[in-house]
């Protein structure tokens, strides 16, 4: 199929930082968020905003919950999903990284319940350490956001197909009519790795089926933004065209999200410019501006992402937001 001719992209850009992190690490000792937070999920509840988030401790991630009345001024919820030391796939690792919502672009992102009950989606690392090891996906549900009971996993990477067999990323869940959507990245099985962007489908939530023409959001040239990575996709809808938000890792070391088109979920073209610009030097973000989570609110749309700054093992990885109109 050829590519699409692109809209206006003038809805979709959110060209105004905040310039300042609005949620970091919680600094506390043995605390699940103590080296950083990573991941946002933005998304409305109970008459208040709401953020799931990924923190870090040094041994792995765990997931935990924030709320908010403006978008900008985050309270931790505590932790919803933990590892569990019995358990051999999340005995390390466990992150919440979408739940179903209303896909709207132009939506506070209101949560879509399956049966009276929220669906998430999650994925694992199965080693101590820093996304160490092959990850896997799988669901999990709630009836109140703060207790969770996952799944066995849905989509492993020995199941995929050779670019995916170095791990699974992040699942993004969208449904339209009666069939499920799983938007992910997975990366190759080289030590200089590649990430690329994949779609499995289900009508059951039970049996998924992986798009034959996968991967759907490839690596681009050697001069591209996602030369090396096509990662952690964000899939809205507007008018008649799936927006899915992605970060691009390019040649320079940089991240930036990006943002391709598609007028179906399997065939996508890629914007001609960068949605969240990595910042100066000495600015929260001067590394990394990457992984997309959108909301739109009082006449603006919030694009919130992990600000990075400064050199692994030593940067300092946390939540900020951009948005669709200046800043007062």
């Amino acid at each position: 199929m050829p590519p699409a001719a692109l809209p206006d992209l003038a809805p979709f850009r959110t060209p105004y930082k905040y310039g300042k992190r609005v949620l970091e690490k919680s600094g506390v000792a043995g605390s699940f968020d103590e080296r950083s937070v990573d991941c946002p999920f933005v998304f409305s509840a109970n008459g208040r905003f709401h953020m799931t988030y990924v923190g870090y401790d040094g041994i792995g991630y765990q997931t935990g919950l924030a709320q908010s009345d403006d978008l900008v001024r985050w309270k931790r919820s505590g932790l919803i999903l933990a590892r569990d030391p019995r358990d051999p796939i999340t005995r390390y690792n466990i992150a919440l990284m979408c739940i179903l919502r209303d896909d709207a672009l132009d939506s506070d992102a209101p949560l879509t319940k399956i049966g009276g009950r929220y669906l998430g989606a999650w994925h694992a690392y199965p080693n101590a350490g820093y996304e160490q090891g092959p990850a896997v996906i799988g669901l999990a549900w709630s009836d109140d956001l703060h207790h969770w009971e996952r799944t066995q996993p849905i989509l492993t990477p020995d199941d995929g197909a050779p670019w995916e067999r170095g791990g699974l990323y992040k699942p993004y869940l969208v449904r339209r009519g009666g069939t499920y959507y799983l938007f992910y990245n997975a990366k190759t099985d080289e030590k200089r790795w590649h990430e690329q962007i994949g779609l499995a489908t289900s009508r059951d939530l039970e049996t998924w089926t992986r798009y034959p023409g996968n991967p759907i959001v490839r690596n681009g040239p050697a001069d591209a933004w996602d030369t090396r990575f096509a990662s952690d996709p964000c899939v809205l809808r507007h008018g008649p065209w799936w927006a899915l938000y992605y970060y691009g890792l390019a040649a320079d070391g940089r991240a930036r999200d990006l943002l391709a088109l598609g007028r179906d979920p399997t065939h996508f073209t890629k914007a001609p410019e960068v949605m969240v610009d990595v910042g100066p030097p000495g600015s929260i973000d001067e590394d990394y501006a990457h992984k997309p989570s959108l909301i739109f609110s009082r006449g603006a749309l919030y694009h919130f992402y992990c600000a990075v700054s400064g050199k692994w093992p030593h940067d300092t990885r946390a939540i900020s937001v951009a948005r669709s109109v200046p800043w007062s």
